[in-house]
């Protein structure tokens, strides 16, 4: 049931105060499920707003740089104790503002918990190590060192977890941050900027900006005292993002889209396969770069596979997240909704036989938000949009193949390469798979959406640039390495 919850202008946070933009006017955030009700107010900022926050971050990173890893992962520690206090009232803000229903806007606050003690611990690990020298009186060592100024620039998808996953490496490792959120989830992302106040960071350390990403993502990435960007979101902003840090000679990370595959093999658990099908494509709506987008199904066992998929999709319900019962939200946004629209108008275009859903629902609850019905598409040929193109909506191309060679070549042919799923009870068959598939996030017998914050995550092709995130492998971006020798 859904509780009141007061609307608020949240303000920028720059070197420790909350402050409003220079021009005081202000962005509305609006729950997608009730387009009528405001979930709060941001600041439509200026470049010269985003100016103080990077020189902000700048004045604070030697002091924060000095101040040694071990008391950094301390005050991780407080932020994750924080924000396991205020978990529910984050997550709730989350479901009212881009849709997703509460048990998973739970799930994601409560990781954002995990991940922040994960690099907490980091302030107690290795920085380093000893290298044999070939002079006997010289000690050679290695050395992490921080780059300084990191941007973030993060989606609406994921507006606790994406953040944080960034931020808390960027940190533990000795950078100051700026971090800009998508408009559509500012409000929740400034709730867990709160949580790093109350933590007590030194002045200056973590900056906190809004306002659209033409201006201010744009003026971010282009500044000259920002020293990296770590980027997620759509691949054309990737591209512009690339081009404008490159030109800087400054470091770039890049997560960008997915269209990512499903292979059931002919010897596949059918329901288990179908179970995490329907998770993967259709939890959040299907707006995770990891989300299921295609599915390809051998032969033998497409008829049966897709009777099941079909009846199974069926039974989910679709309402406002907040209420219990609901299995899938909304769309996050009328954009969004229109997009998903539109990828369904063409998939009938192109021939694909839409056999379940794909229609705007209707009534008195469905019509005050941006509601569609899950969609399975029959019959999609591999070279038509809906199985090259991200739809990032709840919608399902089942694609047939003549045998596992065929499926994984089908599964190949896209320019995106970030998570690949198959479904075999044969060891060959995953073997294979996991040797042939294009794709940084490799999963059998599992569904394509989710990893673990211990692990790399990154893909392949136009899906990633840059080294991995998450895991030991944010290091390698948050940081630079310096070789030490020592002559007695």
């Amino acid at each position: 049931m859904q509780t009141a919850v007061e609307t608020k202008t949240h303000k920028n946070f720059i070197n420790n105060e909350w402050v409003e933009s220079e021009t005081k006017e202000t962005i509305k955030s609006i729950n997608p499920a009730n387009k009528s009700e405001i979930v709060g107010y941001v600041q439509n900022s200026t470049k010269s707003d985003l100016d103080k926050a990077v020189q902000a971050a700048h004045q604070a990173k030697k002091t924060w740089r000095k101040m040694g890893q071990s008391a950094r992962g301390q005050l991780l520690f407080k932020a994750a104790n924080i924000l396991e206090e205020n978990l529910d009232v984050i997550a709730e803000t989350m479901t009212r503002e881009m849709g997703k229903t509460l048990p998973e806007a739970k799930g994601e606050t409560a990781r954002g918990v995990a991940i922040l003690r994960y690099y907490a611990g980091e302030g107690m690990r290795k920085e380093g190590d000893v290298i044999p020298s070939s002079d006997k009186d010289a000690l050679m060592l290695t050395k992490r060192s921080p780059l300084g100024v990191v941007g973030v620039i993060t989606p609406w998808n994921f507006p606790v977890a994406i953040p944080i996953w960034k931020v808390a490496p960027a940190l533990v490792y000795g950078n100051t941050v700026v971090l800009k959120p998508a408009s559509e989830a500012a409000v929740t992302a400034a709730k867990v900027v709160e949580c790093f106040e109350k933590a007590g960071f030194p002045d200056g350390v973590v900056n906190f900006i809004t306002g659209s990403g033409s201006v201010i993502g744009q003026a971010l990435i282009e500044h000259p005292l920002l020293n990296a960007i770590t980027f997620t979101g759509s691949e054309t902003v990737g591209e512009g993002v690339a081009k404008a840090a490159a030109s800087k000679g400054i470091k770039y990370q890049l997560e960008m889209g997915g269209k990512n595959p499903v292979i059931v093999a002919r010897d596949a658990e059918l329901d288990k396969a179908v179970e995490a099908v329907i998770s993967g494509a259709f939890r959040s709506t299907g707006q995770k770069c990891t989300a299921t987008s295609r599915v390809i199904v051998e032969s033998e066992v497409y008829e049966d596979f897709k009777e099941k998929l079909v009846e199974a999709t069926k039974k989910i319900t679709v309402g406002d997240g907040l209420a219990e019962g609901i299995w899938m939200g909304p769309c996050a946004s009328e954009s969004q909704f229109k997009t998903v629209q539109s990828y369904i108008k063409k998939g009938k275009e192109e021939g694909a036989v839409l056999i379940l859903g794909g229609e705007p629902l209707k009534g008195e609850e469905f019509d005050r938000g941006f509601y569609i019905s899950p969609a399975i598409f029959d019959d999609v040929k591999p070279d038509m949009a809906i199985a090259q193109e991200e739809i990032f909506g709840p919608v399902i191309g089942l694609i047939k193949a003549a045998n596992l060679e065929n499926a994984i070549e089908m599964a190949n042919n896209t320019k995106y390469g970030l998570s690949a799923s198959i479904f075999t009870s044969n060891i060959g068959a995953l073997l294979e798979f996991v040797d042939e598939i294009d794709a940084g996030l490799v999963r059998v017998n599992a569904e394509s959406a989710g990893v673990e914050l211990q692990a790399p995550f990154g893909g392949m092709k136009a899906s990633s640039t840059g080294s991995r995130e998450q895991g030991e492998a944010a290091k390698e971006f948050f940081t630079a390495i310096k070789t030490v020798f020592i002559k007695a």
